[in-house]
Protein backbone atom coordinates (compact mmCIF):
# COMPACT_ATOMS: atom_id res chain seq x y z
CA UNK A 1 0.00 0.00 0.00
CA UNK A 2 1.39 3.43 -0.86
CA UNK A 3 0.82 6.49 1.38
CA UNK A 4 1.77 10.07 0.51
CA UNK A 5 3.41 9.03 -2.76
CA UNK A 6 6.42 7.25 -1.49
CA UNK A 7 5.92 5.82 1.94
CA UNK A 8 5.35 2.10 1.67
CA UNK A 9 3.53 0.03 4.20
CA UNK A 10 4.97 -3.45 4.71
CA UNK A 11 2.39 -5.99 3.71
CA UNK A 12 3.08 -9.51 4.82
CA UNK A 13 1.80 -12.01 2.31
CA UNK A 14 0.89 -15.47 3.54
CA UNK A 15 3.26 -18.16 2.35
CA UNK A 16 1.57 -20.88 0.40
CA UNK A 17 3.15 -24.27 0.59
CA UNK A 18 2.85 -26.04 -2.72
CA UNK A 19 2.74 -29.78 -2.28
CA UNK A 20 4.45 -31.98 -4.82
CA UNK A 21 1.99 -34.31 -6.54
CA UNK A 22 2.97 -37.83 -7.54
CA UNK A 23 2.06 -39.84 -10.62
CA UNK A 24 2.75 -43.11 -12.39
CA UNK A 25 3.42 -42.91 -16.14
CA UNK A 26 3.33 -46.07 -18.23
CA UNK A 27 5.27 -46.74 -21.39
CA UNK A 28 5.96 -49.88 -23.36
CA UNK A 29 9.74 -50.31 -23.20
CA UNK A 30 9.91 -51.23 -26.92
CA UNK A 31 8.34 -47.84 -27.73
CA UNK A 32 10.07 -45.67 -25.11
CA UNK A 33 12.00 -46.96 -22.10
CA UNK A 34 13.63 -45.32 -19.13
CA UNK A 35 16.95 -45.97 -20.85
CA UNK A 36 15.71 -44.02 -23.88
CA UNK A 37 14.87 -41.12 -21.58
CA UNK A 38 18.30 -41.31 -19.90
CA UNK A 39 19.93 -41.08 -23.36
CA UNK A 40 17.74 -38.19 -24.59
CA UNK A 41 19.20 -34.69 -24.93
CA UNK A 42 19.36 -33.21 -21.44
CA UNK A 43 17.74 -36.45 -20.26
CA UNK A 44 14.42 -34.81 -21.13
CA UNK A 45 11.62 -35.77 -23.50
CA UNK A 46 8.00 -34.90 -24.23
CA UNK A 47 5.49 -37.45 -22.94
CA UNK A 48 3.21 -37.53 -25.96
CA UNK A 49 0.64 -39.84 -27.49
CA UNK A 50 -1.80 -40.08 -24.58
CA UNK A 51 -5.20 -40.76 -26.13
CA UNK A 52 -7.48 -41.44 -23.19
CA UNK A 53 -9.55 -38.58 -21.81
CA UNK A 54 -9.07 -39.46 -18.14
CA UNK A 55 -5.29 -39.82 -18.62
CA UNK A 56 -5.34 -36.54 -20.60
CA UNK A 57 -7.06 -34.84 -17.68
CA UNK A 58 -4.39 -36.14 -15.32
CA UNK A 59 -1.76 -34.62 -17.62
CA UNK A 60 -3.61 -31.32 -17.50
CA UNK A 61 -3.39 -31.50 -13.68
CA UNK A 62 0.40 -31.94 -13.67
CA UNK A 63 2.65 -29.16 -12.44
CA UNK A 64 6.34 -28.45 -12.87
CA UNK A 65 8.17 -30.21 -10.05
CA UNK A 66 5.76 -33.13 -9.72
CA UNK A 67 7.41 -36.56 -9.69
CA UNK A 68 6.27 -39.72 -11.43
CA UNK A 69 7.22 -43.36 -11.32
CA UNK A 70 8.29 -44.57 -14.78
CA UNK A 71 6.48 -47.86 -15.37
CA UNK A 72 7.31 -50.36 -18.11
CA UNK A 73 4.04 -51.91 -19.27
CA UNK A 74 2.93 -54.52 -21.79
CA UNK A 75 6.15 -56.46 -21.40
CA UNK A 76 7.31 -59.75 -19.89
CA UNK A 77 7.87 -58.24 -16.43
CA UNK A 78 5.78 -55.08 -15.92
CA UNK A 79 7.46 -52.93 -13.30
CA UNK A 80 8.25 -49.51 -11.90
CA UNK A 81 11.77 -48.88 -13.18
CA UNK A 82 12.58 -45.36 -12.06
CA UNK A 83 11.55 -41.79 -11.34
CA UNK A 84 10.99 -38.81 -13.63
CA UNK A 85 10.23 -35.17 -12.90
CA UNK A 86 7.64 -33.07 -14.70
CA UNK A 87 9.58 -30.12 -16.13
CA UNK A 88 6.94 -28.31 -18.20
CA UNK A 89 3.40 -27.19 -17.83
CA UNK A 90 0.91 -29.17 -19.95
CA UNK A 91 0.77 -28.04 -23.57
CA UNK A 92 -1.03 -29.24 -26.72
CA UNK A 93 0.30 -32.47 -28.24
CA UNK A 94 1.13 -31.63 -31.87
CA UNK A 95 1.32 -35.32 -32.83
CA UNK A 96 -2.49 -35.19 -32.94
CA UNK A 97 -2.30 -32.79 -35.90
CA UNK A 98 0.12 -34.79 -38.06
CA UNK A 99 -1.69 -37.12 -40.44
CA UNK A 100 1.32 -39.45 -40.63
CA UNK A 101 1.48 -39.80 -36.83
CA UNK A 102 0.08 -42.90 -35.10
CA UNK A 103 -1.46 -40.40 -32.64
CA UNK A 104 -3.28 -38.36 -35.33
CA UNK A 105 -6.75 -37.14 -34.34
CA UNK A 106 -8.65 -35.24 -37.04
CA UNK A 107 -10.90 -33.67 -34.38
CA UNK A 108 -7.94 -32.04 -32.65
CA UNK A 109 -6.68 -28.76 -34.10
CA UNK A 110 -4.17 -26.13 -32.99
CA UNK A 111 -7.10 -23.78 -32.35
CA UNK A 112 -8.98 -26.44 -30.35
CA UNK A 113 -6.52 -29.06 -29.08
CA UNK A 114 -7.93 -32.23 -27.54
CA UNK A 115 -4.69 -33.81 -26.39
CA UNK A 116 -1.93 -32.55 -24.13
CA UNK A 117 1.53 -33.57 -23.02
CA UNK A 118 4.26 -32.58 -20.59
CA UNK A 119 8.03 -32.77 -20.71
CA UNK A 120 9.69 -35.17 -18.28
CA UNK A 121 13.29 -35.45 -17.20
CA UNK A 122 15.15 -38.50 -15.97
CA UNK A 123 15.81 -38.50 -12.22
CA UNK A 124 16.68 -42.09 -11.32
CA UNK A 125 16.70 -45.62 -12.64
CA UNK A 126 16.27 -48.28 -9.97
CA UNK A 127 18.96 -50.94 -9.67
CA UNK A 128 16.17 -53.49 -9.44
CA UNK A 129 12.72 -52.79 -10.90
CA UNK A 130 9.73 -53.04 -8.59
CA UNK A 131 7.73 -55.76 -10.28
CA UNK A 132 3.96 -55.61 -10.58
CA UNK A 133 3.74 -58.95 -8.77
CA UNK A 134 5.69 -57.46 -5.84
CA UNK A 135 3.48 -54.37 -5.79
CA UNK A 136 0.47 -56.67 -5.49
CA UNK A 137 2.03 -58.25 -2.37
CA UNK A 138 2.36 -54.92 -0.52
CA UNK A 139 -0.70 -54.46 1.75
CA UNK A 140 0.15 -50.76 2.26
CA UNK A 141 -0.78 -50.00 -1.36
CA UNK A 142 -3.72 -52.38 -1.84
CA UNK A 143 -5.86 -49.36 -2.84
CA UNK A 144 -3.42 -48.27 -5.58
CA UNK A 145 -5.30 -47.82 -8.87
CA UNK A 146 -2.59 -49.65 -10.82
CA UNK A 147 -3.48 -52.84 -8.95
CA UNK A 148 -7.20 -52.75 -9.69
CA UNK A 149 -8.61 -55.16 -12.26
CA UNK A 150 -9.23 -53.68 -15.67
CA UNK A 151 -7.07 -50.61 -15.14
CA UNK A 152 -5.37 -49.67 -18.38
CA UNK A 153 -4.75 -45.94 -17.95
CA UNK A 154 -1.28 -44.77 -18.96
CA UNK A 155 -1.21 -42.00 -16.33
CA UNK A 156 -2.29 -42.56 -12.74
CA UNK A 157 -2.23 -40.43 -9.61
CA UNK A 158 -0.17 -41.76 -6.70
CA UNK A 159 -0.91 -40.66 -3.14
CA UNK A 160 1.94 -39.49 -0.95
CA UNK A 161 1.45 -42.57 1.25
CA UNK A 162 1.59 -44.89 -1.79
CA UNK A 163 4.70 -43.06 -3.06
CA UNK A 164 6.48 -43.54 0.26
CA UNK A 165 5.40 -47.19 0.54
CA UNK A 166 6.72 -47.95 -2.95
CA UNK A 167 10.00 -46.14 -2.26
CA UNK A 168 10.34 -48.22 0.92
CA UNK A 169 10.18 -51.35 -1.26
CA UNK A 170 13.34 -50.17 -3.03
CA UNK A 171 15.16 -49.74 0.25
CA UNK A 172 14.04 -53.23 1.31
CA UNK A 173 15.73 -54.64 -1.83
CA UNK A 174 19.14 -53.29 -0.78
Amino acid sequence: MVHDWGEREQVTMPKFKVERVYWLMKSEPEAFSIDDLAKAKNKTSPWDGVRNYKARNYIKDMKIGDYAFFYHSSCKLPAIVGIVEIVSSPYPDPSAWRENSPYFDPKSTPANPRWFMVDVTFKKKFKEPILLQDLRQNPKISDFTLLKKGNRLSILPVTQQQWQSILAMIHEQN
